[in-house]
């Protein structure tokens, strides 16, 4: 009997360890989810966009006439003080040059100018003593008509003779004149760079016209250039201002003086920024995928000292984030722990290590945060990214995640 009773015993608790086997491999084991703590603290909503760097006053500086421009020795990055760094050395030139025949039709023509110059010269001289001999003769003119003894037509006749040499005099005088202009223009037509004669063969100094350094050198060897021609450019490259290509739609909400911030600038930290001026027109860009975008460059103003920037220069690519609303103080979850609920925002708390549905009341957001009004209060805990299988009630099991 005692027998039978222990063996009854042994299979009862053989029954109840198997069931309680069966139970604990059936029962629902907790899921595994990311969860991260409600914080208090500022938020910021902002539009970003890349952005690039340029000197606000850049100076070009061109060719003044067509010629010959010497070896530009200074290199970019040099230092230049106005009024003092010669930039380049330009030798001017004339524009046509001319063939053997012009050449020598050209000598010719010096050569007949010259001997006209030397005519009207003599012709000068001839009438400046006509006029020397018709004085005299008025002279004696007047102290014999005093005396009684000229007639008085024969002196006005002397006197209009005296006056007649003085202007053919003035006019030998005008035409030396003009000889010797047509000899001037007939010599400047052989003045070229293969000229043996050329005149002015001193080259020029194109000097800075502002301090700063030197942005861009268009031409480094000797060449020939046009008249207005790009040499190179001219920058303080501290003196800098960022340009940035918004999308129409985001420009309408952005003001002159809005703050903006300036990140992966290759530096430490974030650089401040203000909105400068949001330009008048719009233009179109293809995006990357092919997408024609209006866009609208928005210039800003970087506040950070140059000191606390020192690398960055003009034409570096930046990322622009102009803020469009700022809060100081609101609770905030991650973005990514927000879903809809129907109409509603919604998140699932943890408590007591199960997932509770929460109604929400979102504010602010930003790509990375969101602010709550109300359904939340700062330190406790909600599921970050939750997935299909999260319900109301589920058993759960926190890992927790910064943000």
């Amino acid at each position: 009997m005692k027998q039978l009773e222990r063996r009854t015993i042994a299979w009862t608790l053989i029954g109840v360890a198997a069931a309680a086997l069966l139970a604990w491999s059936l029962w629902p084991s907790a899921m595994g989810v990311d969860v991260a703590v409600v914080e208090r603290g500022p938020i910021a909503v902002t539009l970003d966009e890349e952005g690039e760097t340029r000197v606000r006053e850049r100076f070009v500086v061109s060719a003044p006439v067509a010629g010959r421009l010497l070896r530009i020795e200074l290199e970019p990055g040099d230092t230049v003080v106005a009024g003092e760094t010669v930039l380049a050395f330009f030798q001017p030139q004339d524009s046509t040059l001319l063939d053997p025949r012009s050449r020598a039709e050209a000598e010719a023509e010096v050569r007949a100018f010259e001997a006209d110059l030397e005519r009207a010269r003599h012709e000068h001289a001839r009438q400046e003593a006509e006029v020397e001999f018709t004085r005299r003769e008025c002279d004696r003119a007047r102290a014999l008509g005093a005396q009684g003894i000229l007639a008085a037509d024969r002196l006005d006749a002397a006197e209009l003779g005296e006056r007649s040499a003085i202007e053919r005099l003035n006019a030998a005088l005008h035409a030396v004149e003009s000889a010797r202009a047509r000899l001037s223009r007939a010599r400047a037509r052989l003045l070229n760079l293969g000229a043996p004669d050329r005149v002015g063969d001193a080259p020029l100094e194109l000097r800075a016209p502002v301090d700063g350094v030197v942005l861009r050198r268009l031409h480094e060897s000797e060449t020939v250039v046009s008249t207005g021609e790009t040499l190179m450019e001219l920058g303080d490259p501290n003196d800098l201002e960022i340009v940035a290509d918004y999308l129409s739609r985001d420009t309408v909400r952005i003001r002159p003086g809005a703050r903006a911030l300036i990140d992966r600038w290759g530096g430490e930290g974030t650089l401040e920024a203000r909105v400068a001026r949001v330009e008048p027109s719009g233009f179109t860009k293809v995006s990357a995928l092919g997408v024609e975008e209006q866009r609208v460059n928005v210039v800003l103003e970087i506040v950070t000292p140059a000191t606390d920037r020192e690398g960055l220069a003009d034409g570096f690519r930046v990322e622009t984030r102009i803020v469009e609303l700022e809060c100081e103080d609101v609770v905030q979850v991650p973005a990514g722990s927000l879903f809809r609920d129907g109409e509603r925002w919604a998140v699932f708390a943890v408590e007591a290590g199960r997932a509770v549905l929460r109604h929400v009341d979102v504010g602010a957001r930003t790509p990375r945060r969101a602010e709550i009004r109300s359904g939340l209060s700062a330190d406790e805990t909600v599921i970050v990214h939750p997935g299909d299988r999260i319900a109301d009630g589920l058993r759960v099991e926190a890992r927790t995640l910064p943000y």
